[in-house]
């Protein structure tokens, strides 16, 4: 809804398990501008400079390969793109009994 008509979304996920549930939630709610991409973060199915937004939601943290991420989030972008990051930071060390 946020694209706007003439906007477009693209969903990648890395587990057809999660494409399946995304796709399901998308048909369920009438929603047809958007399409989802198996992939993975640090390879994004997307082409060069054509994203206007990338949005990361708790993934970034679960890659070891942050700069490579980084990459390709600058790689995808359009010139005067934005990204928005919402993810987990260890400020200490985990204690042991929660490892």
């Amino acid at each position: 809804r946020q694209a706007g008509a003439r906007g477009h979304i693209i969903g990648v996920d890395m587990t057809p398990e999660m494409l399946t549930k995304a796709r399901g939630i998308a048909k369920q709610g009438g929603i047809t501008n958007v399409c989802f991409r198996l992939g993975e973060i640090e390879h994004l199915p997307v082409g060069d400079g054509v994203a206007d937004c990338v949005i990361s939601n708790a993934v970034i943290n679960l890659s070891p390969e942050k700069t490579q991420v980084y990459r390709e989030i600058n790689r995808v972008l359009a010139p005067g793109g934005r990204v928005s990051i919402s993810d987990v930071m260890r400020m200490r060390e985990v204690p042991e009994e929660l490892k």
